[in-house]
């Protein structure tokens, strides 16, 4: 039998290729900036952020796993500019005190550096600046580090903590722009208030947000939105545009009116002008839109609420590729939960960017699978990705990194 020759591999393993889609120098002064070394003489935050995408990318289940399972990585830790693997101890009071604000601040740098490369040449044939998406996710806590949401079972027990991870992301680039992190509890309307959007642009999100005071700032500000109205709405119908009857079998807008609601500000009752749609769609649901834009047509409006179901999927990307569960959270502490979804985003986003600098059209599960399971090969990582057969061809690799990110 011949020997197999058809493997390429390269100098580094493919997370240390990973590794440097970080700019270091970038990370250098954020380090200078948030001080978040100022206490640490040998656990740095290079280090601590070794140590949770290590876990996170292999689905590590706990700290003791991770620190197990680098100290078998031998030599290979010198590519990722680390000397020897931590001790669970240190690896674990890193992620306990370190403040989770730098890697939060890490993500909207990265999410600043690769926002040009990530963003499709989509148009969706609409004058907005902008198409934003807002939602948010629950994620469950075994110990009532924070407070959940709903009622305490029937039988024993209370509920357990949460937390809840609000997201705005832009439709063309699908990776959030603004995450906030709060208690289960907090209500997402209180989300709104906190997000700073361009004038013309236009945001979509579900009933859960509705919320007029909010809704007439923006109306004031040239921001359009496109939501759902609550079942239990007051509104004063003043005028009907259309009033029509689909045929069976047909989907499509089949009413449209002008209505006011009313809202308190200041303990003054005032009011907001706003269009409702009522939409009924290929399985023959019906929908009811509302919305302050009076200039785009009504099946516009609901091609808008349909680009909705991109932060679902995003958030189906977090949930089933990486362990965001209560199992599964390294610290029990609220800082080191908060660390861990921030370095969750910031896996994500660097897998996002290596699934479209190879140029592949694989799910991306898929590309997270394979980065798992050949996370310290010898490999170079976009012909792994970029390869279609049974084996690797003899083609040489080609280096794929253009000079746009910074090694």
């Amino acid at each position: 039998m011949s020997k197999d020759t058809e493997i390429k591999f390269v100098g580094q393993p493919i997370f240390g290729q990973i590794m440097k889609l970080i700019d270091r120098s970038t990370f250098v002064q954020l380090v200078r900036d948030k001080k978040s070394d100022y206490y640490y003489k040998a656990f740095k935050s290079w280090d601590e952020l070794i140590v949770m995408l290590f876990g996170i990318l292999s689905r590590c289940d706990s700290m003791a796993e991770i620190c197990e399972g680098m100290k078998a990585l031998g030599g290979k830790l010198n590519h990722l500019s680390m000397q020897k693997a931590p001790a669970k101890s240190t690896a674990s009071d890193g992620l306990r005190n370190r403040d989770s604000s730098f890697f939060e601040a890490l993500y909207y740098k990265l999410v600043e550096q690769y926002k040009g490369f990530l963003s499709d040449s989509r148009t969706y044939g609409l004058t907005f600046k902008e198409l934003l998406i807002i939602d948010s996710t629950t994620i469950r806590l075994f110990s009532d580090i924070l407070k959940g949401v709903g009622r305490n079972p029937k039988n024993d027990g209370k509920k357990k903590g949460g937390l809840k991870v609000h997201m705005l992301i832009d439709a063309v680039q699908s990776v959030a722009k603004f995450v906030r992190i709060t208690e289960a509890k907090v209500h997402d309307k209180n989300f709104l208030t906190q997000i700073v959007v361009p004038a013309h642009s236009m945001l979509v999100f579900d009933r859960a947000y509705n919320y007029y005071k909010q809704f007439a700032k923006w109306s004031e500000q040239m921001i359009c939105f496109v939501t759902r109205q609550k079942k239990n709405a007051v509104c004063e119908i003043l005028e009907i545009i259309q009033d029509k009857i689909i045929p069976k079998g047909t989907f499509g807008v089949y009413k449209e009116e002008i209505i006011e609601v009313t809202y308190k500000e200041n303990k003054e009752e005032k009011k907001l002008k706003l269009r409702r749609m009522y939409y009924c769609d290929e399985k023959n649901r019906q929908f009811v839109f509302i919305t302050n834009n009076f200039e785009i047509t009504a099946e516009e409006v609901a091609f808008i609420y349909k680009k909705r179901w991109q932060i679902e999927l995003l958030f189906k990307k977090m949930k089933q590729n990486f362990q965001l569960h209560y199992f599964y959270f390294y610290g029990e502490n609220e800082n080191a939960i908060r660390t861990q979804v921030w370095c969750t985003l910031i896996a994500q986003l660097l897998l996002t960017v290596l699934q479209k600098m190879a140029n592949v059209k694989k799910a991306f599960s898929t590309v997270a699978t394979l980065v798992r399971i050949h996370l310290i090969s010898l490999l170079d990582v976009y012909e792994l990705l970029r390869n279609v057969k049974r084996t690797y061809s003899k083609k040489k690799a080609e280096q794929l990194t253009p000079s746009l990110f910074p090694v």
